[in-house]
């Protein structure tokens, strides 16, 4: 669907023109739309060729225009207008934690900023901690924030990147001379970010292919364009390209050319030195004695030859898969029984308990939980105690009425900055389950993090911690914790650990999850969903757990409704 990008320029539109000082009721009207857009669950493009729009909430007449301009070119002319007011540097630096379009409109103003060499000198020179409205604590956090993006790169999150492959996978499926295509690179592993992604097609007419795919009329930029090889961009947001390679193979090497540019490159080290070995050759074309291809056609055939484990590529990273006996059976979507972190219109979600009941039935659950904020998340409408009273009876009424799955009650409490927890005992006992995470003081507070989060496994009626370390992908770092005081509070404690499947969280990342597992320590997925449309996105928390080696076992949502309660009564005592 287009929804997701012209959300995001509606978003982007509304941040030039807060930049630009643009009246406000303008800009909100624009945020709206944004704040529309990315929870319709319909293509507003089929809206939009049904002559709809201007019956949809907020779309008037010129904000319609401005959808099927972007429909037809990919682009709206006058985020082009707002962008030429301000040097080409400026709009990029909201990227930075801590900058928003207000502050970023007093430092182009008042000190000249017009991009990162700029806020670099203005930082160093102490002007910018001049500046009213600044300090010194807002300048911390602004340099913190514009270290981490430069550390950051250009790599793409992997929820962001996977939806570009399989989309440009399908367009080359469609290629007539195509047989089979299939992603490879530290995409197919799982990583949570990527530099690139890497196709693979199997096909007798490379140069047909390679030519289709770099003519696709989603290109950017054609980077290079051969016989079995073309490399091309797209533009994910405005000023920012992922680059996608293709390689045409044959089908008796595509499972050779499959695993070599699935890698890991010290895996794939590893798979050669057996080769050799054995007075052998591998590589991208195919295992080889002499001259003779004795395996290649499939993945298997290479690894049965070398006598090593045919493990899931998520694992393919030199990290002990060599020394397994049997690949084991990795945690998948399908042993998943529910999602125990999800948010509704009661807090800061878009859809009702209904709707969200409705649709995690839909995906085959046997039970999810309703999760929303606690009283301390203001910005995102947490529940005082007593709206909380009257959502946990709401939740009870729905789970009365709705047939084929059990809702549960419960919260996402919030850890406050001296690690005690938002709610009182008497109201966490009345949730079947508690998440608890930390939201605010993430660089501050009373207490570390760590001992903040610590204290709230302490509590009994606390299930398991919500996105431990608190970080966002290629945007905030994580919280300054010591992961193996936290994973030994877990396991001392019979606290489960959160792979929060969101995009721009997999947190716990992988190799946090495998510390836990070897604890002892229970992971749970969740989607931390706050709309229906995100509740697909829990395949990414399920890849991280497999890159973490994890199992069915080790995940606590995939038991029975029944054992969960048992799991949960066992910590309550």
């Amino acid at each position: 669907m287009i929804n997701q990008p012209l959300a995001s320029a509606f978003e982007r539109l509304a941040d030039l023109m807060e930049i630009g000082a643009e009246s406000g009721f303008r800009v909100n009207a624009y945020r709206r739309v944004a704040r529309f857009l990315d929870a319709y669950t319909e293509d507003i493009a089929v809206a939009a060729a049904e002559k709809r729009l201007t019956d949809l909430p907020g779309i008037g007449q010129a904000t319609a225009q401005k959808i099927q301009e972007f429909i037809k070119t990919g682009k709206i002319s006058l985020i082009e207008q707002w962008e030429a007011k301000f040097p080409p540097g400026l709009p990029d630096l909201l990227k930075i934690q801590g900058l928003g379009p207000k502050k970023l409109a007093a430092m182009y103003e008042k000190l000249g900023v017009g991009g990162v060499d700029d806020l670099r000198r203005v930082i160093a020179s102490g002007a910018l901690a001049k500046l009213p409205g600044f300090g010194a604590q807002s300048v911390k956090r602004i340099e913190e924030g514009l270290q981490f993006r430069e550390r950051s790169g250009d790599r793409t999150p992997y929820g962001l990147a996977l939806p570009i492959a399989e989309s440009m996978a399908d367009v080359i499926r469609r290629i007539p001379a195509v047989k089979r295509v299939e992603i490879a690179g530290s995409l197919r592993r799982g990583a949570e970010t990527i530099g690139d992604v890497d196709l693979l097609c199997e096909s007798r007419d490379g140069p047909a292919v390679v030519k289709a795919f770099v003519e696709h009329d989603g290109v950017k930029r054609v980077l290079a364009s051969g016989d079995t090889k073309g490399s091309i961009t797209i533009e994910t947001e405005p000023g920012r390209e992922l680059q996608i390679d293709l390689r045409v193979v044959p089908a008796d090497s595509f499972g050779a050319a499959w695993q070599y540019f699935t890698g890991s490159k010290e895996h794939n080290v590893r798979l050669r030195e057996r080769a050799v070995k054995k007075k052998w050759r591998l590589n991208e074309y195919g295992l080889f004695d002499g001259e003779k291809q004795i395996a290649g056609k499939t993945e298997e055939s290479i690894y049965k030859k070398l006598g090593v484990p045919c493990v899931p590529p998520e694992i393919r990273e030199d990290a002990g898969e060599f020394d397994l006996g049997e690949p084991p059976e990795l945690i998948a979507v399908k042993h998943l029984r529910g999602d125990l972190h999800t948010h509704t219109t009661a807090s800061d979600g878009k859809n009702t308990i209904d709707e969200m009941a409705a649709a995690a039935k839909h995906a085959g659950y046997d039970y999810f939980a309703v999760t929303d904020h606690s009283r301390s998340s203001a910005i995102a409408n947490g529940l005082s105690i007593e709206r909380m009273t009257r959502h946990i009876d709401d939740i009870r009424a729905a789970e009365k009425r709705t047939k084929g799955i059990a809702i549960l009650v419960g919260c996402e409490c919030d850890i406050l900055s001296d690690g005690s927890l938002d709610y009182p005992d008497e109201i966490l006992a009345a949730c079947d389950l508690v998440v608890a995470s930390v939201h605010s003081a993430q660089r501050g507070g009373k207490a570390s993090p760590t001992q903040r989060t610590i204290k709230a496994m302490q509590n009994p009626y606390v299930t398991f911690i919500g996105h431990p370390t608190g970080r966002l992908l290629g945007k905030r770092p994580p919280m300054d914790i010591d992961m193996g005081e936290l994973v030994r509070a877990a396991a001392d404690t019979g606290t489960a650990l959160e792979i929060n499947a969101s995009w721009q969280r997999l947190d716990l990342k992988a190799e946090h999850a495998r510390q836990a597992i070897d604890a002892g320590v229970m992971l749970v997925i969740n989607t931390d969903s706050h709309r229906i449309a995100s509740l697909p996105s829990i395949r990414h928390g399920v890849v991280t757990a497999r890159r973490g080696w994890a199992t069915a076992e080790n995940v606590l949502n995939t038991r029975t409704l029944r054992s969960l309660k048992s799991w949960i009564a066992k910590k309550r005592g």
